[in-house]
């Protein structure tokens, strides 16, 4: 565990170790550093470059372009984020925000968990939008009436104030840099409820913090931890999420208690 997290995976040394591992994904990376240096040139920021990642990951598959190999490995990890929610109170009279909800990998039990109009899905991706709606259809959540709604950025201006008992962000810091982080930070406190938090999950280090590609960023919990105060937020590392299989870790974000208590 400890290797794992100190282990900075943007080094050369990282990278030709694990290349003489597995040498038939070297061609799948050459192609994939080749993509991504194109699409990251033509994009005027990081979350215009990382819609084309998924627009181009989404042609080929909507399950590989949230990270899942195949359907059974998208109902684990859906299953995964439903129960540790039910697990931590989540009611169906909750209302509820997912950011990055991709293709609804946990946001169809979501959907179907809480009452209808109660789940807000958004995306930076339209094209896994689409995806998403088929998921609606396929799981016949139609009558569930979720929203599901393409954002450009993370400032979430368009949404009401205090709507949200759980906001809910899965492998999506992971793959942001640090300015997308506290955009989200800066905004997500004029989103919850009294009493509400917002989940987040991302790569851990113990080590140096580092990227690979910008598509893959390695945090350090106190820096997290460090921007959500800038924001008048508290952030605790959920222990019990740890216990998981899940290579992330996951950060819970609150409002301090009124006057302390």
């Amino acid at each position: 565990m400890t290797d794992r997290l100190s282990r900075d995976r943007s080094s050369i040394v990282h990278r030709l170790r694990y290349a003489a591992r597995n040498p038939g994904r070297i061609a799948p990376y050459a192609r994939r550093l080749a993509r991504d240096t194109w699409l990251r040139l033509r994009a005027r920021d990081h979350v215009s470059y990382y819609r084309a990642v998924m627009r181009s990951d989404a042609a080929r598959s909507p399950y590989g372009a949230v990270g899942t190999a195949d359907h059974d490995h998208w109902l684990a990890i859906g299953r995964l984020q439903f129960d540790y929610l039910l697990s931590h109170g989540l009611k169906p009279s909750h209302r509820m925000l997912e950011i990055g909800c991709g293709n609804l990998r946990a946001g169809h039990l979501f959907i179907g968990h809480l009452e209808p109009g109660h789940y807000h899905g958004v995306d930076i991706s339209p094209d896994i939008l689409f995806a998403a709606q088929e998921t609606v259809v396929r799981n016949g959540l139609q009558d569930r009436l979720p929203y599901l709604t393409p954002v450009r950025d993370l400032r979430l201006a368009f949404l009401p104030e205090g709507r949200f008992d759980v906001v809910h962000a899965h492998s999506v810091f992971s793959h942001s840099p640090p300015e997308v982080i506290d955009e989200c930070l800066a905004n997500v406190d004029r989103l919850l409820a009294p009493g509400g938090f917002f989940d987040f999950t991302f790569n851990r280090t113990t080590g140096r913090e580092h990227h690979v590609l910008r598509e893959d960023f390695y945090y350090r919990t106190e820096t997290l931890t460090a921007l959500a105060e800038k924001h008048g937020l508290t952030a605790r590392l959920m222990d019990d999420w740890e216990k998981n299989p899940h290579k992330q870790s996951k950060l819970r974000v609150t409002r301090p208690a009124p006057n302390g208590g």
